[in-house]
């Protein structure tokens, strides 16, 4: 029933750190390509950070040495390190899954960054 899992969300203190994780299920045969997507109120959803199939890695300028996307491919898990968080960076956050000409979508994990 559920194609992707999400994990790793909650509230952290500014500075803090979190590592989000998102499974794909077994039953994706074929991944593209793996990202986060995160969505704060009143503001669009974005691309925060995506690796592609040979490796390649983009990263949203406002996340770029702070913040680290990586996978495994044999359990088709991808995580994201999130480093010296900042209050701007409270959204949820949404795993993606490309596959051909679908995307998954994970359920959307809630991360809070507040003193």
């Amino acid at each position: 029933q559920v194609q992707l899992v999400e994990s790793g969300g909650g509230l952290v203190q500014p500075g803090g750190s979190l590592r989000l994780s998102c499974a794909a299920s077994r039953t994706i045969f074929r991944i593209d390509a793996m990202g986060w997507y995160r969505q704060a109120p009143g503001k669009q959803r974005e691309l925060v950070a995506s690796i592609e199939s040979a490796g390649s890695t983009n990263y949203a300028d406002s996340v770029k040495g702070r913040f680290t996307i990586s996978r495994d491919n044999a359990k088709k898990t991808v995580y994201m390190q999130m480093n010296s968080l900042k209050a701007e960076d409270t959204a949820v956050y949404y795993c993606n899954v490309r596959s051909g000409n679908y995307d998954y979508w994970g359920q959307g994990t809630q991360v809070t960054v507040s003193s």
